[in-house]
């Protein structure tokens, strides 16, 4: 027994000299100098205001402003060292505040070359005066796997060709500046790339081919520029896509029929091109994952088909000025339970609401105005009350609201609205006092057994 307890005794001492040697080796040493004076540049290229190297001294990777994050990695030595891996600049609110800017920042591709483990750049309205060149994708780490600048209007320039090179980009985000040019073909080889965000600047031309090879993309967002020319077909190919946004472009031709492909995609959104389409697509009803659709300010003409059966998730629809003509289908009001947005204004639609849409609990936003609907209105006051100002009515001038939706809080084009006959909507008409005539009751028993007489 005694030569058991002293080899337990051993083992403890082996095993607590080995921890104790791996803490020792495992320790993570400081930030190495070259990335920290590169740090103390980037945030006095964008705020020289501030002094950053008396107030964050040590090792930034211990203490630094927020929006500075470090990671350690194993060396060859199997310690840890510690790296940059992302770095946030401008204020976004007091969870998030990152090293704000000044009108004169500034921002140069080179001042990044030092961070070779960076994955994450981000820029918030750092640039929203002077005019600061938008900087060279293709000079950044290539170990980069977001870029995201955000409201910066007076960043300038076009996307470099050498974005391409950025191999381990997931997210590229550039959002809200004054860049113009065309979409570079580089784009088409980030083959990693998960959220393409170009949308609120001046980009102009075509959408390029190779964007329809990102085989994971899930969120391609062109939007508020000055594009043209056609959707390629071959964008039915990204079917990992989630969200397709396109809007206010100068897109022509036709909605593509591939788009039905996209089975996992949830928003769609091709509003004010100029596409002149055969009617509201019908491959829509294939679409089963779709919860918003925004097709207002093409043309697209004729009736509203009956497609709704397998939109049932669908939160947000809008048809406004389309060119849409004849009734609108009580499969609409049947099957868009969840709907919150309906625009279906400024179009030919005629004849009565569907009373079904009365039952759309969900709504918070409902365009019906400048159409030639007709007839009562199918609402509750409570609903009337819930949508207030957002129910847009005017524009109709068959439409008739009955005195019980004439309460305070309705809106305005529901308070211009005629009133509805109601010798029409009566189910009933009660008899007045003056039209009574008494009769005796004598009379009334000389009547009951007359009556029984005959019938024996």
């Amino acid at each position: 027994m005694a030569f058991f307890s002293k080899l337990s005794v051993l083992v403890l001492y082996l095993c607590f000299y080995a921890n104790l040697i791996i803490f020792v080796v495992s320790q993570p040493s400081a930030l190495n100098i070259v990335e920290q004076e590169a740090v103390y540049n980037v945030l006095e290229s964008i705020n020289s205001d501030v002094s950053w190297r008396s107030l964050f001294p040590d090792d930034l990777c211990s203490s630094s402003p927020h929006g500075v994050i470090c990671d350690y990695f194993v060396s060859t030595t199997d310690s840890f060292t510690p790296h940059v891996t992302e770095i946030s600049l401008g204020f976004v609110s007091d969870y998030a505040p990152n090293p704000p800017c000044t009108p004169n920042s500034t921002l140069n591709a080179s001042l990044f070359a030092p961070f070779s483990y960076l994955r994450k750049i981000f820029v918030y309205k750092c640039f929203t005066e002077n005019e600061v060149s938008l900087i060279d994708f293709g000079s950044l780490p290539s170990s980069l796997e977001e870029v995201v600048f955000l409201e910066n209007p007076g960043l300038v320039g076009s996307v470099s060709d050498k974005v391409g090179n950025l191999m381990s980009l997931r997210r590229l985000v550039l959002s809200g500046s004054g860049v113009c040019g065309e979409i570079p073909y580089g784009v088409g080889g980030l083959v990693n790339l998960e959220q393409l965000t170009l949308s609120r600047n001046k980009i102009s031309g075509e959408i390029p081919v190779g964007l329809m090879t990102l085989k994971k993309l899930k969120i391609l967002d062109l939007s508020q520029n000055e594009l043209e020319s056609s959707v390629l077909e071959p964008i039915g190919n990204l079917t990992q896509l989630l969200k397709l946004d396109l809007s206010y472009n100068k897109l022509t031709g036709k909605i593509p029929q591939s788009l039905k492909g996209l089975k996992s995609l949830e928003f769609l959104d091709l509003s004010y091109n100029n596409f002149s389409n055969p009617g509201v697509p019908l491959f829509l009803a294939e679409m089963s994952s779709l919860k918003e659709v925004y097709f207002s300010g093409n043309f697209l003409g004729g009736e509203i088909p009956e497609i709704w059966e397998n939109l049932e998730g669908i939160v947000g629809l809008g048809l406004s000025k389309t060119g849409l003509i004849g009734n609108i289908p009580v499969s609409m009001g049947v099957y868009l339970k969840n709907i919150c947005y309906l625009g279906l204004d400024n179009n030919k639609l005629e004849g009565a609401l569907p009373e079904e849409f009365g039952a759309l609990d969900y709504v918070n936003e409902l365009h019906l105005e400048n159409n030639n609907l007709s007839g009562r209105l199918p609402f509750s006051p409570k609903f009337v009350s819930k949508v207030g100002e957002k129910l847009k009515l005017g524009g109709n001038p068959q439409l008739c609201v009955d005195q019980g939706l004439r309460t305070p809080n309705v809106s305005v084009s529901l308070r211009l609205l005629k009133m509805c006959n109601s010798a029409v909507s009566a189910k009933f008409v009660p008899f007045s006092g003056a039209s009574l005539v008494l009769v005796p009751v004598s009379h009334v028993v000389f009547f009951l057994g007359s009556l029984f007489l005959l019938c024996c």
